[in-house]
C-alpha cells in the first residue's frame, strides 16, 4: 500500500472550523482548549482525569455483559480487565448503519486502538471503545448502505424494518425482510469470510444496534476493541446523574450554548446546531417515539416549566414532576448531540475522542456544556481519513493522466476531462500548436507595442484572453464530441466518480466499508492501520 497525502482544503465542502482546528489557529483556540496533536497533551491529561471506581466497576461489568454476549474474543475481554483495573479510555462512535455502515465506521475504531497504544506506550495504560449510537431516531440515515456492482454501478441496499415512527433504531427489529438484502449485498460481494460475518450478524431477531455490534466484534475482536451500547437500560440508569443536572441547570446550559454560539459566529464561523432559548439536552420517549424537551418560562411569574410532544399531545410538566420521571425511568431519557459526549465521558474515564469535521464542530459548542457540568473538556482529535485505490483505477488514472483530485468535481467534469486526454493525436497536437502559436506571436506583440507605445500592453493582453478563451471554447467543443463518440469514458469516468466521489461526498462517507473488506480481507485492516500517522492530520489517498 502506497500512500499520498492530500490536505483537507483542497477537498471540496471542507468547513473553515475543521481546517483552523487542524491547523490549530489562535481564531479555534478559545473553543478547543488541546490541539490536535495527541502526543503535545496526553500525559496532561490522563494526569487530570477523575473518575468514581464505584462507576468505573459498573460500566465495566455492564460492557463485560454486553460484550460476552457479542461473542468478544480473549482481547477484548482482557482490555475489559484494564478498563476495571484503572486504564483511561480513547472512545470512537458512530450511528449503526445497515452491515457496518460506510468505510469511516472502520477508520474511526482502528484510529482509537492507535491512540490507545501509543498512549500505553508512553505510559498510559489505555483501551479502544467504540461507542454505538442506538438512541439516535432517525431510521432513514442508518436503514442504508451503497457499494458498487462489478460493473462499477452504485447499488443502494435498503431494509424495510422498522419501529414506531420516531423511535429509537435500538428498537428496531429485524425479522425475515432482512435475509434477502443479506443475499443480494452476498451477490454483489462474493464469498469471503466478511460476507460469512454478515450473514452471522444480521439476521431475523436482532436489532439494527446487536446486528451491527456482531459484526464490528467480528471485525475488531483480536484488535480489543471494547463495544458500548449505549442504549442499554443499566447505563441509563447510570447516567441518570447527568440527565437530571440538564434538567436542573438548564437554563445555566441554555445561556452558556447561546454565548458559545455568539462567540463562535463572531469568530467567523457556523453552529453546527441551533440552540434557542427554550432548548433542553435531552429527549425522552413519548407514544415510543424519541422527542425533544422543551423549556418555556411563564411570562407572568417567571416560573419555568417543561413541555414534551407537539401541539394538541403535548405534556406539560413541572421541574419536579419531570426530575420524578428520570429518576423512576432514566432508560426513557437520552441526551442529544451536544449532551452525548458529557453522558460518554461520565460513563467512561476518556482520555480523547476520535472523530471527524461534523463531530469537531459540535464539539466547540458542546465545550460550553462540559465545563458546567463536568468541569473539564475532552479533547477531540482528527480520525483518520482515507480514499482507497483499487488497481483497476490506478490503470485509469494512469491511462488518462488524471488524479483523485480530478474526481472530486462530479461524474459530468471528470468525462470530459477524460475525454480530453484521449482525442485524436492529430487534433491534440493542432490545439497544443495553436496554444503556442498564439502565447509566442503574442509575447513577439506586446514587445513590439511596449517600443511603440506602452499604454497599448494592457490592450494587448486583453486581446490575448480573448484568443486563449476562444481556443478553450474549441477545446471543449471536440471534447465533447470526444465524449459523444467513446462509451468506454462514460463508463470509466461514472466508475471512478462511484468509487472515489459516490454522490458528490468522499469514498469514506459514501461506501460500504464490507466492499473493501470482501474484496481485500480483513488483513486490510492491519495495512491501513500499519499507515496511520496520528501526528498527520491530512486526507490520505492509499493505493492498494
Amino acid at each position: 500500500m502506497k500512500a499520498q497525502c492530500l490536505p483537507f482544503t483542497q477537498i471540496p465542502h471542507t468547513t473553515r472550523l475543521f481546517t483552523d482546528f487542524l491547523s490549530y489557529s489562535p481564531s479555534v483556540r478559545p473553543f478547543y482548549p488541546h490541539s490536535p496533536h495527541f502526543s503535545e497533551w496526553c500525559k496532561e491529561q490522563a494526569s487530570a482525569l477523575r473518575y468514581d471506581p464505584a462507576r468505573r466497576e459498573q460500566v465495566s461489568a455492564i460492557l463485560e455483559r454486553q460484550n460476552t454476549k457479542w461473542g468478544a474474543g480473549a482481547q477484548t475481554l482482557a482490555n475489559i480487565q484494564r478498563l476495571r483495573r484503572g486504564a483511561a479510555a480513547v472512545v470512537t462512535g458512530q450511528q449503526v448503519a445497515l452491515f457496518g455502515g460506510p468505510m469511516f465506521s472502520i477508520y474511526k475504531a482502528l484510529t482509537a486502538v492507535k491512540l490507545a497504544e501509543e498512549a500505553t506506550a508512553a505510559g498510559i495504560d489505555a483501551v479502544p471503545v467504540f461507542w454505538l449510537a442506538t438512541y439516535d431516531h432517525d431510521l432513514a440515515e442508518v436503514n442504508h448502505v451503497s457499494l458498487p456492482d462489478s460493473q462499477g454501478r452504485l447499488v443502494t441496499l435498503v431494509t424495510d424494518s422498522h419501529s414506531v415512527a420516531g423511535a429509537p433504531v435500538s428498537n428496531v427489529r429485524l425479522g425475515e425482510e432482512i435475509l434477502p438484502v443479506v443475499e443480494e449485498a452476498a451477490s454483489l460481494l462474493g464469498d469471503s469470510e466478511v460476507t460469512t460475518f454478515l450473514r452471522e450478524s444480521y439476521r431475523p431477531g436482532e436489532s439494527l444496534g446487536t446486528a451491527f455490534a456482531r459484526l464490528f466484534t467480528f471485525l475488531f475482536s483480536s484488535w480489543g476493541v471494547i463495544l458500548l451500547d449505549a442504549s442499554d437500560a443499566e447505563l441509563h440508569r447510570v447516567a441518570e446523574p447527568v440527565y437530571r443536572a440538564a434538567i436542573e441547570r438548564a437554563e445555566d446550559l441554555g445561556n452558556a450554548l447561546l454565548s458559545r454560539g455568539h462567540a463562535i459566529e463572531k469568530a467567523g464561523y457556523d453552529q453546527q446546531v441551533k440552540v434557542t432559548e427554550s432548548s433542553v439536552l435531552l429527549f425522552t420517549l413519548h407514544d415510543g417515539a424519541r422527542t425533544a424537551i422543551h423549556r418555556r418560562v411563564d411570562a407572568s411569574d417567571q416560573s419555568a416549566h417543561f413541555i414534551i410532544g407537539e401541539k394538541a399531545g403535548a405534556e406539560k410538566l413541572s421541574s419536579a414532576e419531570l426530575l420524578a420521571r428520570v429518576a423512576a425511568t432514566p432508560e426513557n431519557f437520552s441526551p442529544n448531540v451536544l449532551l452525548r459526549p458529557v453522558v460518554q465521558d461520565y460513563l467512561l474515564p476518556t482520555l480523547a475522542y476520535a472523530g471527524g469535521a461534523a463531530e469537531t464542530a459540535y464539539f466547540a459548542q458542546a465545550g460550553a456544556v462540559y465545563e458546567i457540568l463536568l468541569g473539564r473538556v475532552t479533547p477531540i482529535v482528527p480520525r483518520f481519513s482515507a480514499t482507497l485505490v483499487e488497481p483497476k483505477v490506478q490503470r485509469w488514472l494512469k491511462q488518462y493522466g488524471i488524479t483523485v483530485p480530478d474526481a472530486f468535481h462530479g461524474p459530468a467534469v471528470l468525462r470530459r476531462k477524460l475525454a480530453s486526454h484521449t482525442l485524436p493525436e492529430g487534433v491534440q497536437q493542432a490545439f497544443d500548436r495553436a496554444q503556442q502559436s498564439i502565447q509566442e506571436s503574442l509575447a513577439h506583440l506586446r514587445g513590439a507595442l511596449e517600443k511603440l507605445d506602452p499604454t497599448l500592453v494592457g490592450a494587448s493582453e486583453t486581446a490575448g484572453s480573448k484568443m486563449n478563451y476562444q481556443l478553450d471554447r474549441l477545446r471543449q467543443l471536440a471534447t465533447a464530441a470526444e465524449l459523444r463518440r467513446s462509451e468506454v469514458i462514460t463508463r470509466h469516468a461514472e466508475g471512478a466518480s462511484n468509487v472515489l466521489y459516490p454522490g458528490g461526498a468522499l469514498q469514506e462517507r459514501g461506501l460500504a466499508a464490507i466492499y473493501f473488506l470482501a474484496r481485500h480481507g480483513t488483513e486490510l485492516l492491519r495495512s491501513v492501520y500499519d499507515i496511520m500517522q496520528t501526528d498527520c492530520h491530512d486526507h490520505q489517498i492509499l493505493e492498494l
